[in-house]
Protein backbone atom coordinates (compact mmCIF):
# COMPACT_ATOMS: atom_id res chain seq x y z
CA UNK A 1 0.00 0.00 0.00
CA UNK A 2 1.19 3.51 -0.85
CA UNK A 3 1.67 5.73 2.15
CA UNK A 4 2.55 9.10 2.43
CA UNK A 5 3.78 10.34 6.62
CA UNK A 6 4.02 13.90 7.51
CA UNK A 7 6.22 14.08 10.97
CA UNK A 8 7.67 17.29 12.61
CA UNK A 9 4.94 19.72 12.71
CA UNK A 10 4.77 21.61 16.21
CA UNK A 11 3.87 24.82 18.30
CA UNK A 12 6.45 27.48 17.67
CA UNK A 13 6.67 31.13 18.36
CA UNK A 14 6.41 33.64 15.71
CA UNK A 15 10.27 34.23 13.52
CA UNK A 16 11.25 30.59 14.66
CA UNK A 17 11.56 27.61 12.78
CA UNK A 18 10.32 24.15 12.08
CA UNK A 19 12.08 21.27 9.56
CA UNK A 20 9.16 19.08 8.09
CA UNK A 21 9.15 15.42 6.67
CA UNK A 22 7.29 13.29 4.29
CA UNK A 23 7.94 9.43 4.55
CA UNK A 24 7.31 7.29 0.84
CA UNK A 25 6.62 3.95 1.89
CA UNK A 26 4.81 1.44 -0.36
CA UNK A 27 6.91 2.43 -3.68
CA UNK A 28 9.10 4.47 -4.84
CA UNK A 29 8.15 7.53 -6.32
CA UNK A 30 10.96 7.97 -8.93
CA UNK A 31 9.45 10.24 -11.67
CA UNK A 32 7.08 11.73 -9.48
CA UNK A 33 6.93 15.54 -8.63
CA UNK A 34 6.10 16.21 -4.80
CA UNK A 35 4.61 18.81 -3.13
CA UNK A 36 3.50 20.48 0.24
CA UNK A 37 0.13 22.00 0.67
CA UNK A 38 -1.60 23.47 3.93
CA UNK A 39 -5.04 24.13 5.11
CA UNK A 40 -5.96 26.61 7.13
CA UNK A 41 -8.95 26.52 9.68
CA UNK A 42 -12.39 27.20 7.07
CA UNK A 43 -10.06 27.86 4.10
CA UNK A 44 -9.37 26.01 0.95
CA UNK A 45 -5.97 23.65 0.47
CA UNK A 46 -3.41 25.46 -0.63
CA UNK A 47 -0.34 25.49 -2.56
CA UNK A 48 2.90 25.80 -0.73
CA UNK A 49 6.11 24.24 -2.76
CA UNK A 50 6.42 21.50 -5.25
CA UNK A 51 10.18 20.41 -6.02
CA UNK A 52 11.10 18.10 -9.14
CA UNK A 53 11.41 14.36 -9.03
CA UNK A 54 15.91 15.12 -9.94
CA UNK A 55 15.25 18.17 -7.63
CA UNK A 56 16.61 20.67 -10.44
CA UNK A 57 13.12 22.47 -9.92
CA UNK A 58 11.49 24.33 -7.03
CA UNK A 59 8.45 26.49 -7.03
CA UNK A 60 7.02 28.39 -4.37
CA UNK A 61 4.08 30.17 -3.37
CA UNK A 62 4.48 33.97 -3.32
CA UNK A 63 3.75 33.65 0.85
CA UNK A 64 6.46 31.32 1.59
CA UNK A 65 9.35 32.31 -1.24
CA UNK A 66 12.55 33.64 0.95
CA UNK A 67 11.31 31.44 3.81
CA UNK A 68 10.40 27.99 2.74
CA UNK A 69 12.87 25.46 1.34
CA UNK A 70 11.57 22.33 -0.40
CA UNK A 71 14.05 19.47 -0.52
CA UNK A 72 13.83 15.49 -1.09
CA UNK A 73 16.43 13.09 -0.66
CA UNK A 74 15.75 10.42 -3.27
CA UNK A 75 17.74 7.63 -1.32
CA UNK A 76 15.54 7.66 1.54
CA UNK A 77 12.31 8.38 -0.02
CA UNK A 78 11.56 11.61 1.70
CA UNK A 79 10.37 15.09 1.15
CA UNK A 80 11.71 17.80 3.21
CA UNK A 81 9.54 21.43 4.20
CA UNK A 82 12.26 23.70 6.35
CA UNK A 83 10.14 26.52 7.32
CA UNK A 84 11.92 29.81 8.60
CA UNK A 85 10.93 32.83 10.23
CA UNK A 86 7.41 31.52 10.93
CA UNK A 87 4.39 33.61 10.81
CA UNK A 88 1.08 33.43 12.51
CA UNK A 89 -0.32 33.22 9.32
CA UNK A 90 1.31 30.00 8.70
CA UNK A 91 -0.78 27.97 10.86
CA UNK A 92 -2.44 25.18 9.50
CA UNK A 93 -2.28 21.80 8.33
CA UNK A 94 0.53 20.90 6.53
CA UNK A 95 0.32 17.90 3.72
CA UNK A 96 2.67 16.29 1.77
CA UNK A 97 1.45 15.19 -2.19
CA UNK A 98 2.71 13.43 -4.96
CA UNK A 99 2.09 13.90 -8.53
CA UNK A 100 3.09 12.28 -11.79
CA UNK A 101 2.22 15.32 -14.15
CA UNK A 102 4.67 16.80 -16.08
CA UNK A 103 6.65 19.57 -14.47
CA UNK A 104 5.66 21.61 -11.51
CA UNK A 105 2.31 21.23 -10.76
CA UNK A 106 0.30 23.89 -8.05
CA UNK A 107 -2.96 22.18 -8.05
CA UNK A 108 -4.17 20.04 -5.83
CA UNK A 109 -5.99 17.88 -7.95
CA UNK A 110 -3.41 17.31 -10.32
CA UNK A 111 -1.57 15.20 -7.15
CA UNK A 112 -2.46 11.83 -6.70
CA UNK A 113 -1.20 10.32 -3.80
CA UNK A 114 -1.40 12.22 0.23
CA UNK A 115 -0.22 12.39 3.31
CA UNK A 116 -2.20 12.85 6.40
CA UNK A 117 -0.98 15.94 7.33
CA UNK A 118 0.87 17.47 10.02
CA UNK A 119 -0.29 20.23 12.25
CA UNK A 120 2.00 24.06 12.34
CA UNK A 121 0.81 26.22 15.08
CA UNK A 122 2.45 29.49 14.81
CA UNK A 123 2.25 32.00 17.86
CA UNK A 124 2.17 35.32 18.35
Amino acid sequence: QVQLVESGGGLVQAGGSLRLSCAASGRTFRGYAMGWFRQAPGKEREFVAVISWSASGRFYADSVKGRFTISRDTTKNTLYLQMSSLKPEDTAVYYCAASSDYGLPTRANRYDVWGQGTQVTVSS
